[in-house]
């Protein structure tokens, strides 16, 4: 599941090389992926204006577009983009150029499908942008509310993550999935975290120490920066400090727990959030 680096290369993507192009047309006849939006409804939004700016917060984007015609107001809708489980932004340039970003190569080894193009931009240069989507997990929506969401995980500061993390008696790895405490990380990425900072997942947040709380901050930023340079998080390629070897494929992590011991029922995924990465399967 793209997490927030994935998410993160897309937004950088359309910053490049999207904006500034005006749309000419909109497929968004995938009634899944456009929900709740009426068929049409879309294309009739953003259809004559250009995207303007690329923007994120944890594992959502959302982008600005311009005004139509001379007259018009100054800004349009703004388009929110969810990659979902498997989602990738496709980009093609005025010259035929692709470029992708998003989730990781991992369908490549069968053919595309047409149908896995969920969402089409066209603009007036002949490119495109596509929402390429083989599982139909993601969604696009005019407006998206994102007032749920915690401050993005790489630009929470340490007062603010101080104040998010040790807030309640919740297991600490499901209070790093919460995206209502803290945006963008996902399963690998927390238990990356954790690692680095030799902290038990189960540990609960009102057991951490000063230190324990440092190291987790320390590790957010390293394992984010390292993700978000290699292009995500799912490469298979996370920095890991050379003195911190990883346990042997098939064996679990031997967590060294610095807290009293005991968690609450359940462990982690006791809690497990709901939230913009929680894409429900289908809704009436």
């Amino acid at each position: 599941m793209p997490e927030l680096p994935e998410v993160e290369t897309a937004r950088s993507l359309i910053a490049d090389q999207a904006l500034h192009r005006r749309i000419v047309d909109v497929d968004d006849s995938d009634s899944y992926v456009r929900r709740p939006h009426s068929p049409g409804e879309l294309r009739s939004a953003l259809t004559g204006r250009s995207l303007t700016a690329a923007h994120r917060r944890g594992k959502t984007m959302w982008l600005e577009t311009s005004g139509t015609g001379e007259t018009a107001a100054p800004g349009g809708p703004e388009l929110g983009i969810h990659l979902g489980m498997s989602g990738r932004v496709v980009v093609t340039g005025p010259d035929g150029t692709v470029a992708e970003g998003g989730d990781p190569h991992r369908y490549d080894a069968r053919p595309r499908r047409p149908e896995w193009s969920r969402f089409t931009l066209t603009f007036a240069d002949g490119g495109s942008l596509v929402l390429l989507d083989p599982r139909r997990l993601g969604r696009v929506r005019l407006d998206p509310d994102i007032g749920a969401l915690g401050p993005d995980a790489a630009q929470v500061t340490p007062a603010e993550f101080r104040a998010l993390i040790m807030k309640g008696r919740i297991a600490v790895k499901a209070r790093l999935l919460d995206q209502s405490k803290i945006a963008g990380v996902g399963n690998l990425l927390a238990d990356e975290i954790l690692w680095q900072a030799k902290v038990s997942p189960l540990a609960r947040v009102d057991s951490l120490s000063a230190a324990q709380v440092n190291r987790l901050y320390r590790a957010l930023k390293s394992v984010l920066g390292s993700a978000i340079a290699k292009g995500g998080a799912h490469t298979g390629d996370i920095s890991r400090p050379a003195t911190r070897a990883a346990p042997a494929r098939g064996t679990a992590p031997r967590w060294r727990t610095e807290q009293s011991a005991g968690g609450p029922p359940g462990g982690a995924h006791a809690s497990r959030p709901s939230g913009p990465d929680q894409q429900p399967r289908a809704e009436a």
